[in-house]
């Protein structure tokens, strides 16, 4: 557990759509991250162990004191894809926020080409925020109509 704690597990950037640091009161916000499992090899009493560490849960926190959990990392906008599809957030009021996903990790080992074995435990990290402006949108008449 401790090599696990220790390893260089990657901080989670939160990717918002749309882009551009601006989303709408009651407009489906999509989020996403890119959180990928990796493998860790050390040397320890002259066997080597094997570390495999995934992500396993994302915490997301849009900013406006809510939280909700999923076990997918989320996904970019598609066409024609249902808005179920995706990771995504309405906000109610506007204001300036800053939502962030904390990524939960788990990890399995073998030593010397083992069997795996899960590793006790978890290690959670705190994404990096985003900055996003919530506005409303007002409607503006055209050419008279």
């Amino acid at each position: 557990m401790n090599r696990f704690r220790d390893s260089p597990i990657p901080v989670a950037r939160i990717v918002v759509q749309p882009p551009g640091g601006k989303t709408l009161v009651n407009f489906d916000t999509i989020f996403q991250t890119e959180a990928e499992g990796f493998t860790e090899s050390f040397r320890l009493l002259g066997q080597t162990i094997d570390l495999k560490i995934t992500p396993a849960t994302y915490t997301w926190l849009p900013g406006d004191g809510s939280s909700f959990q999923t076990s997918e990392p989320g996904i970019a906008y598609e066409k024609g894809r249902p808005m179920s599809d995706y990771v995504s957030h309405s906000y109610e009021v506007a204001d300036s926020v800053h939502p962030r996903v904390d990524v939960t990790w788990t990890a399995v080992f073998r030593v010397s080409g083992g069997a795996w074995q899960p590793v006790t435990g978890s290690v959670t990290k705190q994404g990096t925020p985003a900055d996003l402006q919530v506005v409303e949108g007002k409607p503006v008449l055209v050419n008279g109509y």
